[in-house]
């Protein structure tokens, strides 16, 4: 694995979201080889953890293992030949990760079948070792664990996904590359060193049938905050979707919590350059926050690398989907032979029911390399979530290379912003442009006159048109601001004609 996927994996997060976590299932459990297992497990082992104080996770690792570095870490690696259910010929396989390095707490990973589950028994003799120390116990159990199916090709079993530090989990589609991640939750996120990390303690996985398309992963979460329960039903292919069940018993109020959480990395683009010295012209997993709201506008919003920290929340009501897309997919895009971002995966939430009132927040931090992920959005009720009862909010995750959620209406392809008429206002002019494919526009007359309506929170927008791109075959707006004396000023563009909007609705945050 590569320095930049496996600082993706989780390797960039503080050790403060990597230690915590809860009672492991042996301590929960009654002894012996098997336990009968149903839907109602997990949940109710949550729901026991979060009326008991908090206690962290196993983290005690031989000394040895605890201090390695990085590159050594690299070198311990599971022997694909012991794969769980690769002798039986079942469509899915399990690998394994081993505790060292940052991944320090004890992860029991369970195989379920015929409604018992059974312990997956750590050996060191799963993994080679290369120059890493090899361990003397025989129980030091998991860091996490990988999903293998054959997704490219039927005569190979490529890596579908993986759970791998903290709360952290990600996946692949057909074709695409490791990218940003998803999480089981957020607390505090954006609040400085306040933010906690819920930790996987526990997996089930049900073994899957001859055939099978789908895998069942279920998952137990624990923090000082608060307790959970997750079930992921796992379908991989050109789009790989995660049925997701999540089920939250906290031990205080929640009030600053995000649900169903993305993060992802964005070092620059074409929207701003200014102090980049880099040969390639983009380098980001996602390059925008994609909404379908409530009201059942489309909106795209355009990540930045901000000078500080910021904060958006997107209000709504009962929201249809939100997620963070890469929509650049082609090799000069990015021009990167090694990370090949062009072929990293979108990820969009679909809520399943009502979620009633609250926002999607984007947090923005300011990152001055590629390694770090500096991108995060969920989804925050409106009120907190009261201690001492069930919370549950069902979704799908599509990790998948693109999106139509109004095919009608056309999409921003490409944010552009430079220097505008120096000759006007104060000097402090941007020209911003935007590239739209898609939608209504292929059919619209040759004749067409297709309105750019542009909105400032401040300052003032000048020479706002729209016009086809021939070199596209979509069309493309721009618009200048002057911003005057404001320091940020919200934004918001949409094309339209007498038939109403012919495109998403753009936002974007400019700021001095």
């Amino acid at each position: 694995m590569h320095r930049r996927e496996l600082i993706k994996a989780g390797l960039s997060l503080p050790l403060a979201g990597l230690a915590g976590g809860g009672l492991p299932w042996s301590a929960l459990a009654a002894t012996g080889p098997g336990r009968a297992f149903d839907a109602a497990t997990v949940p109710g082992l949550a729901r026991a953890l979060a009326a008991k104080p908090y206690r962290p996770a196993d983290a005690d690792l031989p000394e040895a293992l605890a201090r390695i570095k990085y590159d050594t870490y690299r070198d311990i690696r599971f022997d694909p030949k012991q794969a769980l259910w690769k002798a039986e010929g079942l469509p899915f396989q399990l690998q394994f990760f081993h505790r060292a390095f940052l991944f320090k707490h004890r992860v029991d990973i369970h195989r379920v079948h015929g409604g018992i589950a059974t312990p997956v028994v750590y050996r060191p003799q799963m993994f080679g070792f290369g120059s890493a120390p090899k361990p003397t116990q025989d129980d030091l159990g998991f860091a996490g664990f990988r999903v293998h199916a054959p997704i490219n090709r039927g005569d190979y079993f490529d890596e579908v996904c993986a759970f791998l530090g903290a709360s952290y989990f990600r996946a692949v589609a057909k074709d695409l590359l490791y990218g940003l991640s998803a999480r089981g939750l957020a607390l505090n996120t954006g609040a400085g060193n306040s933010e906690e990390f819920p930790v996987f303690t526990g997996f089930w996985i049900e073994q899957p049938a001859a055939g099978a398309k789908q895998i069942v992963v279920h998952a137990l979460m624990d923090s000082p905050s608060v307790a959970g329960a997750m079930r992921f039903a796992i379908t991989p292919g050109t789009e790989t979707v995660f049925d997701t069940q999540l089920r939250l018993y906290p031990r205080v109020a929640l009030d600053r919590v995000g649900i169903a959480p993305l993060t992802s990395m964005y070092h620059f683009d074409a929207t701003d350059r200014v102090g980049v010295d880099d040969f390639r012209p983009a380098v980001h997993d996602s390059d925008g926050l994609a909404l379908h709201n409530g009201a059942g506008e489309q909106i795209w919003r355009p990540l930045r690398n901000p000078k500080t920290l910021q904060e958006s929340a997107f209000q709504d009501r009962r929201p249809r989907a939100f997620g963070l897309m890469q929509r650049k997919r082609g090799f000069a895009d990015y021009a990167d032979s090694e990370a090949h971002y062009e072929r990293r995966p979108s990820l969009w939430v679909e809520p399943v029911g009502d979620w009633g009132e609250g926002a999607v927040h984007l947090i923005e931090i300011p990152t001055g390399d590629e390694y770090h992920d500096n991108i995060v959005a969920f989804w925050r009720p409106r009120a907190p979530l009261a201690a001492g009862r069930e919370h549950r909010y069902d979704y799908r995750l599509h990790w998948c290379a693109k999106h139509a959620w109004k095919p009608a209406q056309a999409t921003v392809s490409r944010t552009r912003i430079g220097a505008g008429n120096i000759g006007a206002g104060n000097g402090a002019a941007r020209r911003i442009v935007i590239d739209l494919d898609g939608g209504r526009l292929s059919q619209l007359a040759a004749d067409a006159k297709p309105r750019a309506v542009v909105w400032a929170s401040a300052g003032r927008i000048v020479n706002a048109i729209a016009h086809p791109n021939s070199g596209t075959g979509g069309w493309r707006m721009s618009f200048e601001l002057e911003p005057g004396t404001a320091r940020s000023v919200e934004l918001r563009a949409v094309l339209e004609d007498g038939d109403g909007p012919l495109s998403e609705t753009w936002l974007y945050r400019w700021t001095a």
